[in-house]
C-alpha cells in the first residue's frame, strides 16, 4: 500500500535531450515570457472581468456571487501577491525538474505517486477544461466582431446548450423553446468556439518553434488592443462610476477575486515547456516570474480604467471591454478592441492546449496512462496523439458548454495544484536538502506556507458547486488510478523487480 506514495527520483525525471521518446529544446527566455503573456491575457480580461466586477445572478434572479464594483483593482493585487508566492515555488522545482510534466512532475518527485496522480487529473480542469471557457468567450467576441461587419449568425449556432438553460437573460434562456430540435432536443451548439480549437489543434501539431512564434505575434496584437483601449478609456473616465467604490465590501472583493483568477491561471502553463526550453535552469524562473510581474500590471490598470468608463453593474456581460467602448460611444474602437480580443483568445487557447497533452504524455511515460499516449510524432516531435485527443475533447466540450460554470471548475483544480507545489517545495527542502537549486525561494518557510494558505483562502470564495463538482472530479479521478494507473505504474513495477 505505501508504494502508492513512492516519490520518482528527480534523476529519473531529467530526461536525456534527444533521447527516444523526449521533447526538442527550442524556447528562450522571451519565448516562455510571451508564452506567459500569451496564457494569463485572454478570457479573464476580455471576459471573466466583468462578472467580477458587476457579480453573478441565475436564471430566476438569484445571486450566485457578488461584485467586486471599482474594488477590482484590489481582487487583482489581492491575486496578484498570491500568485507571486506560488510563482516562486513554481520556479525554483521548474528550474531543479524542467521535465514535460509540471506540478505532476514535482508532485511526483516532492509527494509521491499518489498525489501525483491526482494533481495530473486536476491539471486537466485548468488547461483543458479552462480553455473550453476560452474557445465560448473567443466565440461571444467573434460574434461581436461579425455583427459590426453586418454580419449576424443566427443564435442556435452561437450558443451551447449549457449556457441557455444557465442563463440569467430571458432572451438567451428562450432558446431553449424557440431553436431547432432534434427529436425533441434543442440544437444549440457554439460553432465559432468549435471552430477555433480545432484550427489551434492543427496549428500545435506542426511543431512548438512554429507555435510558438504564432503566440509571439498574437500577443504583439493583443498588447496593442489593450493599449488602445486604456487609451480610449483614460480620457473618458467619470468619478461617479468610483462610488460606491465597493459596494459589497471585503466579501465581494473576495469573491471577485475567486472569478477573476481565472485570468491568471497560464503563468504557470510555461513550466510544461520545461523539456523544450534551452538553459531551463535560468530561462524557466525568468519566465514565470517576468510574465506573472507584466500581467498583473496590466491587470490593475484595465480594471481601473473599465470601472472607470461605465457603472460596474453594466459589465455582466460576455464581452465587457467592448461593451465599455460602445456604452461610452466608441462603437468602432470595440470593434476593434474584439478584433484584438479575439486573437488574444487565440493565443491563450494555443498555450493552454499546449499544456494538457504534454501532460499526459509525462503521465503516460511513467505507465499511468497507456502507451500510446506518450508517442512523439518523429517529424515535428510534438506528442502528437495527446494534442488531438486534447483538442476533440475541449471542442466538443466547447459546443455546447457554459463559460461561466466552467470558469469556477477551472479555478478550484488551477488552486488546489498550486497549494500542493508550494507545499512540496518544503517537502524537498527538507527531503532531499543538498540538491543543487539554480533558483531557491526566499524565506522558504513563510513564502510556501502563505502560498498554500492563500489558495485556500481564494478557494473558500468560490460557490459550493464548485466544490460538489471537484470532489465529483477527483473521484472518478482516483477511480482510474485505482483500476489502471496503479496497475501500470512504471515506478511501481521497478520496485517489484
Amino acid at each position: 500500500m505505501l508504494q502508492i506514495f513512492r516519490r520518482k527520483p528527480i534523476a529519473d525525471l531529467m530526461s536525456g535531450d534527444g533521447a527516444p521518446g523526449t521533447l526538442k529544446r527550442t524556447l528562450g527566455a522571451g519565448d516562455l515570457i510571451m508564452l506567459a503573456i500569451g496564457a494569463v491575457i485572454g478570457a479573464g480580461i476580455f471576459g471573466a472581468i466583468g462578472t467580477a466586477a458587476a457579480g453573478q445572478t441565475g436564471p430566476h434572479g438569484e445571486v450566485i456571487r457578488l461584485g467586486a464594483g471599482p474594488a477590482l483593482v484590489f481582487s487583482f493585487i489581492l491575486l496578484g501577491a498570491a500568485c507571486a508566492l506560488a510563482a516562486l515555488c513554481y520556479a525554483e522545482l521548474a528550474a531543479m525538474i524542467p521535465q514535460a510534466g509540471s506540478a505532476y512532475a514535482y508532485s511526483y518527485a516532492t509527494l509521491g505517486e499518489l498525489v501525483a496522480w491526482i494533481i495530473g487529473w486536476d491539471l486537466i480542469l485548468e488547461y483543458a477544461v479552462g480553455n473550453v471557457a476560452v474557445a465560448i468567450s473567443w466565440g461571444d467576441y467573434f460574434n461581436t466582431l461579425l455583427r459590426g461587419a453586418g454580419v449576424t449568425l443566427p443564435a442556435w449556432l452561437t450558443t451551447g446548450y449549457r449556457t441557455a438553460l444557465l442563463s440569467a437573460d430571458p432572451a438567451v434562456h428562450g432558446l431553449l423553446q424557440t431553436a431547432p430540435q432534434l427529436f425533441g432536443v434543442p440544437i444549440l451548439v457554439h460553432v465559432p468556439a468549435f471552430g477555433i480549437v480545432m484550427l489551434i489543434t492543427w496549428l500545435l501539431l506542426r511543431g512548438a518553434r512554429e507555435s510558438a512564434t504564432a503566440n509571439n505575434v498574437m500577443v504583439v496584437i493583443k498588447l496593442i488592443a489593450i493599449g488602445i483601449f486604456i487609451l480610449v478609456g483614460l480620457s473618458n473616465l467619470k468619478s461617479t462610476n468610483y462610488h460606491p467604490f465597493a459596494p459589497n465590501g471585503f466579501t465581494g472583493i473576495h469573491q471577485g477575486a475567486a472569478i477573476v483568477f481565472f485570468a491568471y491561471i497560464g503563468f504557470d502553463a510555461i513550466s510544461t515547456a520545461g523539456e523544450e526550453t534551452i538553459d531551463p535552469q535560468r530561462n524557466l524562473p525568468i519566465g514565470i516570474l517576468g510574465g506573472l510581474a507584466i500581467c498583473t500590471l496590466i491587470y490593475v490598470i484595465v480594471g481601473a480604467v473599465l470601472t472607470g468608463m461605465v457603472p460596474y453593474g453594466e459589465l455582466a456581460v460576455a464581452d465587457p471591454l467592448a461593451r465599455a467602448l460602445e456604452l461610452a460611444g466608441y462603437k468602432a474602437i470595440g470593434s476593434l478592441v474584439a478584433l484584438g480580443a479575439v486573437i488574444s483568445m487565440s493565443a491563450v487557447l494555443l498555450v493552454f492546449q499546449y499544456g494538457q497533452p504534454r501532460i499526459f504524455f509525462a503521465m503516460a511515460r511513467d505507465g499511468l496512462l497507456p502507451r500510446w499516449a506518450a508517442t512523439v510524432n518523429p517529424r515535428t516531435q510534438v506528442p502528437s496523439t495527446t494534442t488531438t485527443l486534447t483538442g476533440i475533447f475541449v471542442g466538443v466540450w466547447a459546443l455546447i458548454g457554459d463559460a461561466a460554470e466552467t470558469y469556477d471548475l477551472t479555478n478550484i483544480g488551477t488552486l488546489f495544484a498550486f497549494m500542493l507545489v508550494s507545499i512540496g517545495v518544503l517537502v524537498l527542502r527538507y527531503t532531499e536538502p543538498t540538491r543543487e537549486r539554480p533558483f531557491r525561494v526566499p524565506f522558504v518557510w513563510p513564502v510556501s506556507l502563505l502560498s498554500a494558505a492563500g489558495c485556500i483562502f481564494i478557494m473558500r470564495g468560490l460557490p459550493h458547486t464548485a466544490w460538489e463538482r471537484f470532489g465529483m472530479w477527483l473521484a472518478i479521478g482516483l477511480l482510474i488510478y485505482v483500476f489502471y494507473g496503479y496497475r501500470n505504474s512504471r515506478l511501481r513495477r521497478a520496485g517489484k523487480a
